[in-house]
């Protein structure tokens, strides 16, 4: 019989371990983690409540509960067994609002268990990669590009993040773009300061794009490149709308991609939400292809 325990925050070294241990055994398993960044921050902060799910004496699952958001998977090995039915069925005997839940990887038994309790798809987020190495292979130059020759406007500088001076611009820029985001428009410069004391974070893998005229910050690209890893994320891009149309994206992911090769990362990822066609549009015509697809679900108020 399922029971499932709550901690405050992940500060409970035991707990953590439990948790952290499903979170990899997951990961290597499916090829992708079960917890997206901002939950595994808030869980850490103690913002939302991160929960155990156990059969007895045996940790049989994990999750995070809080903001109107449930995340939850199960371990590996005790997969198809009800687990995750009969752990749902009691987080949402207490749970009468307005609920998401993310199914990452889109996996099978996700949606079985959304339409069994009554939540319908709502979001769809792409995780998209390209092969650095292989680049050029489809028109993505293996070298930084002429600007001009490129056919990319030369009134755009591109230079690393300034930690301390550029903070307050970057997050009322950021939140101008992703207005309409329930994430990543949200993010407050204690988010920011976060994350930049993250042990990837490296100023100069933080691109940012300023009018060549007034120093203007119209758009960035931040990238996330974990120490040893082979796989380097284009984290977040973003540019101001009122510089559609002068290239900035275009140059910040060319300037991004050559970023990458000189950290020495082989294959670059992103994500990116289904229905933002121009941007998918530019990934793609980069060479970026589909890896995986997460959908978020919604159950609306009874």
């Amino acid at each position: 019989m399922e029971f499932i325990r709550f901690a405050p925050d992940l500060t409970d070294a035991a707990f953590a371990a439990e948790f952290h241990r499903i979170r990899a055994a997951a990961t290597r398993a499916d090829g992708y983690p079960p917890f997206n960044e901002q939950s595994l921050f808030d869980a850490a902060a103690g913002h939302r409540s991160p929960f155990l799910v156990a059969d007895g004496d045996v940790v049989v699952g994990a999750g995070i509960l809080g903001a109107g958001e449930l995340d939850l998977v199960v371990a590996p090995t005790r997969r198809r067994l009800g687990h995750g039915a009969a752990a749902l069925a009691s987080l949402l005997a207490d749970a009468s609002g307005e609920l998401r839940i993310w199914s990452h990887g889109d996996h099978p038994a996700a949606r079985e268990l959304a339409d069994r309790f009554g939540f319908t798809a709502e979001r769809t987020l792409l995780q998209l990669r390209l092969d650095l190495a292989g680049a050029t292979a489809i028109g993505v130059p293996a070298e930084p590009q002429d600007p001009a020759r490129a056919g990319i406007r030369a009134d755009i500088e591109i230079g690393a993040f300034r930690p301390g001076q550029d903070d307050a611009e970057w997050v009322a820029l950021n939140a101008l773009v992703f207005a309409a985001h329930p994430e990543q428009g949200a993010l407050t410069a204690g988010d920011l300061t976060a994350r930049l004391a993250e042990p990837w974070f490296a100023a100069d893998d933080f691109l940012v794009a300023r009018d060549a005229g007034d120093g203007r910050m119209i758009g960035y690209n931040w990238l996330k490149v974990e120490t040893g890893s082979p796989v380097g994320e284009i984290y977040v891009v973003g540019v101001h709308p009122d510089a559609a149309g002068r290239g900035v994206g275009r140059r910040l992911m060319l300037a991004g991609l050559d970023r990458l090769r000189e950290r020495g990362c082989v294959t670059a990822d992103l994500y990116v939400e289904a229905d933002s066609t121009a941007a998918v549009d530019l990934y793609r015509s980069l060479g970026f292809t589909e890896r995986t697809i997460d959908v978020q679900y919604r159950r609306r108020p009874r």
